[in-house]
């Protein structure tokens, strides 16, 4: 039973549920693997944490509805936000079942597909905990992040635009993602799960790889099934 600690946020919790859904090969309802889902969307805000604007500390939360989604059955836990892996290390040892790491998985699909240098989008708070920086490094994969200017546009679209229901601006998104190109990237993580709705709604082409498909593939592959699919 795959447990997935949501609601951080909502939307992306929705969206790996449905992609999960989607990538299994059923024929009827029981063909699908049975799922529990926490979507605690008051757990505190991780990027707010974590940059030490808020001393709410969301791993209390976590590990409270991580030992919850266990206690009801689960057997292995995704985590469908990048920034909540700040707190993996300490997740992982207080649950007694794997928890999915996703920044690491990413990463080495990336490797795998003949990435040389990883270009990061994510929040303020992933990329000042350097969640993807030191995956990158323990995969020897070169990495960069965006100029503070066109960082500012992500956080824009993560929190003033898809957190709140609408969709990205992609001038915004797109120089980001220019920058990167300019800094010499072949490939760019969406390491937050809400610019994962970016490449579902704009249809974003292959320079990018998205940690939720990451991550769906990588659950599947945890509770028995063989993801369709995926390009």
């Amino acid at each position: 039973m795959l447990g997935i600690l949501g609601g951080l946020g909502p939307a992306a919790s929705c969206y790996l549920y449905q992609m999960l859904i989607d990538h299994t090969p059923a024929t009827c309802d029981q063909d699908h693997i049975d799922i529990v889902i926490s979507s605690r969307a008051s757990t505190p805000d991780r990027t707010a944490f974590i940059v030490g604007k808020s001393k709410d500390d969301p791993f209390l939360v976590m590990e409270q509805d991580g030992k919850s989604l266990v206690a009801y059955g689960a057997t292995v836990l995704a985590i469908p936000c990048n920034t909540a892996h700040y707190f993996y290390d300490r997740l992982a040892a207080a649950l007694p079942v794997p928890v999915l790491n996703m920044p690491r998985l990413t990463v080495a699909e990336a490797r795998a597909a003949g990435c040389k240098k990883l270009g990061i989008l994510a929040t303020d708070g992933t990329l000042l905990a350097e969640t993807y920086q030191l995956m990158c490094a323990e995969a020897g994969v070169e990495c960069a992040v965006p100029s503070p200017e066109h960082q500012r546009g992500v956080m824009a679209v993560i929190y003033d635009q898809i957190k709140h229901g609408k969709r990205a601006d992609m001038n915004l998104f797109n120089a980001a993602a220019d920058d990167l190109k300019r800094q010499g990237c072949d490939m760019a993580v969406l390491g937050c799960t809400e610019l994962s709705l970016v490449k579902r709604d704009e249809k974003l082409g292959s320079f990018f790889i998205d940690s939720t498909e990451v991550l769906c593939k990588n659950a599947l592959l945890a509770c028995g099934v063989q993801p369709i699919g995926f390009d």
